[in-house]
C-alpha cells in the first residue's frame, strides 16, 4: 500500500535540530525488498527493545532527483556525545573508529544547517510545482 513518508532533513527542519538516521548501502543491498534484509529488522527490533522511536523516512531530498524508498530510518534521537542515549545507539551501530559495526547499516548526522538548505520543499504545494 502506498504511504506517504517525510524526507529526513524535512524532520530536522520540524525538529529545529540536528537528527540522526540509518540508511542501508546499495551495494549490500541491491533490491528495494528492505522489509526482508535482516539487519534492518534487527535495527528496528533493538530501538523497540530500547524504547527509542524512529521513523521511516526518505534520504535528504534532492530537487533534480527521485529514487524509491530504500528503508531509510529516522532515530529520535539528540545528537549529544555526552547524552546516554546517543551514546548507546552510537555504540550499537558504529565501531569506535567510526566504521559501521553491523555490516551494510550507515549511521548518518544531518546538521540542521544543510537542512534548511531545501526548506523551499515546506512551501506549500512545492512538490506539486516541481513536478510540472
Amino acid at each position: 500500500m502506498p504511504r506517504i513518508l517525510k524526507y529526513v532533513d524535512q524532520i530536522a527542519r520540524e525538529k529545529g535540530r540536528d537528527v540522526l538516521f540509518a540508511a542501508f548501502d546499495k551495494e549490500i543491498y541491491p533490491d528495494y525488498d528492505y522489509e526482508k534484509w535482516t539487519n534492518r529488522t534487527q535495527l528496528i527490533d533493538w530501538l523497540e527493545n530500547n524504547k527509542i522511536g524512529y521513523i521511516e523516512c526518505f534520504n535528504v531530498a534532492v530537487e533534480n532527483y527521485m529514487e524509491s524508498y530504500r528503508g531509510e530510518i529516522y532515530i529520535d534521537v539528540c545528537y549529544d556525545e555526552n547524552d546516554p542515549t546517543y551514546i548507546k545507539v552510537q555504540n550499537y551501530l558504529e565501531n569506535s573508529d567510526g566504521s559501521p559495526r553491523i555490516s551494510g547499516v550507515l549511521f548518518y548526522l544531518l546538521p540542521l544547517e544543510i537542512a534548511m538548505k531545501n526548506k523551499h520543499y515546506d512551501e506549500p504545494n512545492f512538490l506539486a510545482k516541481w513536478s510540472l
